[in-house]
């Protein structure tokens, strides 16, 4: 038996690009297909015209199963209850027979080790960057009966909920952060505003200084690929900033060739497409050509992280509007942010820190419960644990 044989239709997606038109359906690109679960944090929207258009061989619907052909390639999500989505280009559509197979089930046995060999590995242990639409189609399963699946189905769920939920409270502490700096440094409601003097749109005690005056830069440069490798050899490295809201950098590749060095705590900024996507090094790890690792001079990293989280509302754009491809050395160290007394900045330091450092115990409570979760997915999958 073949994927194809329990599923009603395995489709192609567009071989077009859809630019993003800021809302409207959400557009299923390859870094919003996670591992089990649709990730919609900064997804690109498309109107209804584009999503017809888009969905003209199949319109994805509930228990669908969307898969990554590549970038990364092999990850598969479940479109679940109030999705309505697109598919963007590299993906494919997976409709499940639900009288063969729970779909539910069906993306998580996609996701288990065996599978992902039988559908990335090839003859020589390598990893292929790109899965094709018959590969998929003729991949061999073998499934037990329904009831087994929607038991294993529910135990691994429970795992995704949980990490789901973290995911969320860390979004819920960050957006707490990043109002609070626009209450006070953005909209000028900060402690005592009421008696203070404005003069050209800034406090008279405040400042205004380029970013190469409050902080530290280090601009990326890529070793030689040669000195890559994944079996944690060297420093971690990386080469572009992590996708679609995660906060924390996730190492996956190592060098043994350290040019420029970021350290633990540094906020890595992307410096070509998507200009100005943010994350946090928890570690010391070697940057490419395409970050740069800024911090503070003065110790107030946290407010250093919501002014250019501010300032670079969203991919590629700039609080200006304007629109940036990539961004220089120059053009980065050049950008002037509001600097207020040495009180108020303390002030919103200390709370923000506060902030930012419960993020880091839900975010190691999430990482915890991803390994988890890996750990169990095998184990179900291939009988090693019966339910």
């Amino acid at each position: 038996m073949v994927l194809e044989d329990v599923c009603e239709l395995i489709a192609d997606c567009p071989h077009t690009t859809a630019p993003d038109e800021g809302k409207g359906y959400p557009l299923i690109r390859t870094p919003n297909v996670g591992k089990g679960r649709l990730l919609l944090e900064g997804v690109h929207r498309v109107s209804k015209d584009i999503y017809d258009k888009r969905n003209m061989r199949a319109i994805p619907q509930k228990d669908d199963i969307i898969f990554a052909r590549e970038a990364p390639a092999g990850n598969a999500a479940l479109i679940r209850e109030g999705q309505e989505v697109c598919l963007g280009q590299r993906t494919v559509l997976i409709r499940p027979d639900c009288e063969k197979v729970f779909p539910e089930y069906l993306v998580y046995y996609l996701l288990a080790p065996e599978q992902q060999y039988k559908l990335l590995g090839t003859a020589n242990g390598a990893t292929v960057a790109h899965v094709n639409l018959p590969v998929i189609r003729k991949m061999p399963i073998e499934l037990p009966d329904i009831d087994v699946q929607q038991k294993i189905a529910g135990y691994i769920s429970i795992y995704d909920d949980l990490i789901e939920n973290n995911q969320r409270q860390i979004k819920l502490l960050e957006e707490a952060a990043q109002r609070l700096y626009k209450e006070w440094f953005v909209d000028l409601r900060f402690p005592g505003y009421e008696d203070c003097k404005i003069v050209d749109g800034v406090p008279v005690e405040w400042g205004k200084n380029k970013l190469d005056e409050i902080a530290d830069v280090i601009m990326g440069q890529s070793p030689k690929s040669e000195f890559y490798n994944k079996e944690h050899k060297g420093l971690p490295f990386h080469q572009g900033v992590g996708s679609y809201g995660a906060r924390f950098v996730q190492d996956d590749t190592y060098s043994t060739s350290f040019t420029k060095v970021a350290e633990a705590n540094s906020i890595l900024f992307s410096v070509r497409a998507p200009v100005g996507r943010l994350n946090i090094t928890k570690n010391k790890i070697v940057i490419g050509r395409g970050i740069a690792a800024i911090n503070s001079k003065s110790g107030f990293q946290s407010y250093l992280f919501y002014a250019l989280k501010e300032r670079f509302f969203k991919d590629d754009i700039l609080g200006n509007g304007a629109i940036f491809a990539s961004i220089s050395k120059n053009e980065l160290l050049n950008q002037v942010f509001v600097i207020p007394d040495e009180k108020i900045m303390s002030a919103y330091e200390k709370i923000a820190a506060a902030l930012d450092k419960k993020i880091e115990v839900v975010d190691m409570q999430l990482q915890q419960l991803v390994e988890a979760r890996d750990r169990l997915l095998p184990k179900l999958m291939n009988g090693e644990i019966e339910v």
